[in-house]
């Protein structure tokens, strides 16, 4: 008897499947098409004729560590103690399912806001919690009265992604406010925020958990190395959290896969020395505004990217199909993959919308750009 019996595969890996049978260009998995920094893969060749290819400590390549907490500092003012409260993972969904296994008990219930990425769920009914689904406005905000009345004596954990998978929106020092008023109300509940899009917001300034002093003493952070260096394949992340959840963290981190890959942790030490992470928002603004651009005189209805490297994208005017035939359409009929937005949902709201992802070079986003003003 399956655990998880309504999962099927992933609908990333449906359009990407998609899209390399029918040669399309694939705008819908969210990983970069452009060559890594040079300066990172220099320093990978270096090391791999080194001694690196053991074991590191089980929660992470003490270095690394260090230069993380500084990170952390110089990017929110937060002084963290890399020995207790930080948590090297393989990528960001690992520290996602590792936190939820810990934390998160049988009955419990964990409140997911959609549309959601779709790895937050899985974990829940592993733990044999419920998830409880409640739905953004239609703008993407969130809509505090309707989290509120979602909340019970049973909400263990709820989860927050800013920036916003897949809508590219973020959160703002109001949405923050009526957080804090709710956490007075249930005291109980841990916030796990995924920011794995930390560095790449555009107009408007990411404000991280890292920087609400309400939050410090139960929030688990997710952070992503593999996003914000262009390296998705190394799935390399990790987690921050005060000493008492880390440690029931770390419990469950350490027989899940107890140490992560050694190389991309020396690297990743060094690259730290020479890389700026501040000027990431620039180069991904540059990306979306050109995306913008390229299709601003076709029958798309761009919608509002803060952050990420997604823009969303409606389709009203061109089709009545639902959203998901209309991108398996898109693939056999236009040569373009995108992702279905409904896919996000619990309940599979259709609002004629989809995902591209503007993290591809130049001449990748002309193409796809030129294929989609024809439709």
């Amino acid at each position: 008897m399956s655990k998880l019996p309504n999962v099927t595969t992933s609908i990333f890996t449906v359009m990407s499947k998609m899209a390399s049978e029918y040669n399309a260009i694939n705008l819908s998995q969210g990983f970069p098409n452009f060559p890594v920094d040079e300066r990172l893969t220099d320093i990978v060749a270096q090391l791999a004729k080194e001694n690196v290819h053991q074991y590191t400590p089980m929660a992470g390549y003490p270095p690394l560590m260090n230069k993380i907490a500084k990170l952390t500092l110089s990017s929110y003012n937060r002084t963290i103690n890399p020995e207790t409260e930080l948590l090297v993972t393989a990528g960001a969904t690992q520290g996602i399912f590792t936190t939820i296994l810990a934390l998160v008990k049988d009955n419990d219930e964990v409140i997911i806001l959609d549309p959601s990425y779709d790895s937050y769920e899985s974990p829940v009914l592993l733990c044999k919690a419920k998830p409880v689904r409640v739905a953004l406005n239609d703008d993407y905000t969130p809509n505090w009265e309707r989290i509120e009345k979602a909340c019970s004596a049973k909400t263990r954990m709820m989860i927050i992604n800013n920036p916003h998978n897949p809508t590219g929106k973020i959160l703002t020092e109001n949405d923050f406010i009526k957080l804090k008023n709710l956490l007075e109300k249930y005291p109980d509940i841990i916030i796990l925020s995924d920011e794995v899009y930390e560095y790449i917001t555009f107009e408007e300034k990411h404000i991280s958990a890292h920087t609400k002093d309400f939050l410090l003493d139960r929030c688990v952070m997710v952070s992503s190395f593999g996003k914000s260096f262009h390296i998705t394949g190394w799935k390399i992340g990790y987690t921050i959290a005060p000493e008492h959840l880390m440690k029931e963290i770390k419990k469950v981190h350490q027989f899940l896969v107890f140490s992560v890959n050694s190389i991309s942790q020396f690297a990743i030490n060094e690259y730290l020395d020479v890389v700026d992470v501040n000027l990431l928002g620039k180069f991904y603004q540059e990306k979306r505004d050109y995306f913008q651009k390229l299709l601003q005189n076709s029958r798309f209805e761009l919608k509002p990217c803060e952050g990420t490297y997604f823009q969303v994208a409606s389709y009203a005017n061109i089709s009545n199909e639902d959203d998901v035939t209309f991108c398996k359409n898109l693939i056999i009929d236009h040569g373009v993959a995108a992702i279905p937005i409904s896919t996000f949902y619990s309940d599979h709201k259709d609002q004629k919308l989809i995902r591209f992802c503007f993290a591809k070079d130049n001449f990748t986003l002309e193409s796809a750009a030129k294929k989609l003003s024809q439709i």
